[in-house]
């Protein structure tokens, strides 16, 4: 339907541009029609696990032993909107890692795109509009799961899906921008080895940050994942209110890394696609 109308003729200039984005977009979603089997795992079953791993197993000698550290709420409850924010993340970075690096180098499947009369910025668009999505349909069912579970501490649990969702494109948008323009795995193994993984650890998803060393804390401050992680945490336990000024901050610092690496990444895709 969508390539129908950006074919026909005596369409609007503005009317196939649109169609031209929507055309991007339903190409990623079929795609991860094709291959959904693949990230069930990854991208639903492990924060599950997780959950049960850290927030019941673990969670339950932490309750034990007082939780003072966790602001006196139990520990599957602190931990449960910051492990959905985490779990969006790392779904979101690797939308920006393989599938970019394939699309460019291997498969060169935006370029067989960019062949049609699609623009570089409707190839751009569809990428990140479907990494949203993604992150969104992640974001929902493990906030579904974690009600199930009964660690939702307060009907603000739902913020921590848009949260997540904002968390996910602050990520995977830059990310994608980067990986435009490299030609091997080198630096997508990187990304996870000295990035992702260690931010998923010490952001703030299962500890307070003020427990790590105080050389190591202004790191977690500077980058996205805690300003995420603290925000979802802070509206699902009602404590949010508390210093409303640091939830602005959050804010502005997510959407200032979403929206620059969204500009980034329109920028290298066209780069890319017209040399």
């Amino acid at each position: 339907m969508a390539v129908r109308s950006l074919r026909a003729g005596g369409v609007r200039p503005g009317a196939r541009r649109v169609n031209g984005y929507l055309v991007s977009y339903e190409h990623q979603f079929l795609l991860y029609l094709r291959n959904w089997q693949g990230s069930l795992f990854s991208n639903f079953a492990q924060p599950v696990l997780f959950l049960l791993a850290m927030g019941v197993g673990l969670g339950s000698y932490v309750d034990k032993g007082g939780s003072g550290a966790t602001g006196g709420v139990p520990y599957l409850q602190f931990l449960a909107p910051a492990l959905l924010v985490s779990s969006v993340m790392q779904g979101a970075a690797g939308e920006g890692t393989f599938p970019v690096l394939s699309g460019f180098r291997w498969v060169r499947r935006y370029h067989a795109m960019y062949a049609t009369p699609l623009s570089p910025y409707a190839i751009a668009f569809g990428q990140l509009a479907w990494t949203a999505t993604h992150a969104l349909m992640v974001g929902g069912i493990f906030c579904v799961v974690i009600i199930l579970f009964g660690a939702a501490a307060s009907p603000g649990i739902l913020w921590s899906v848009p949260i997540g969702l904002l968390t996910g494109v602050a990520f995977s948008a830059p990310i994608a921008a980067f990986m435009s323009t490299q030609r091997d795995t080198g630096a997508w193994n990187n990304i996870w080895r000295f990035g992702i993984t260690p931010l998923f650890l010490f952001s703030g998803t299962f500890f307070p940050i003020d427990r790590l060393p105080e050389l190591i804390r202004p790191v977690a401050w500077l980058l996205p994942l805690w300003h995420g992680v603290d925000l979802a945490r802070s509206l699902a336990l009602g404590t949010a209110g508390e210093d409303p000024l640091v939830q602005i901050a959050h804010v502005v610092i997510l959407a200032a890394f979403a929206v620059g690496g969204s500009a980034a990444m329109f920028v290298m895709f066209r780069r890319q696609l017209e040399r």
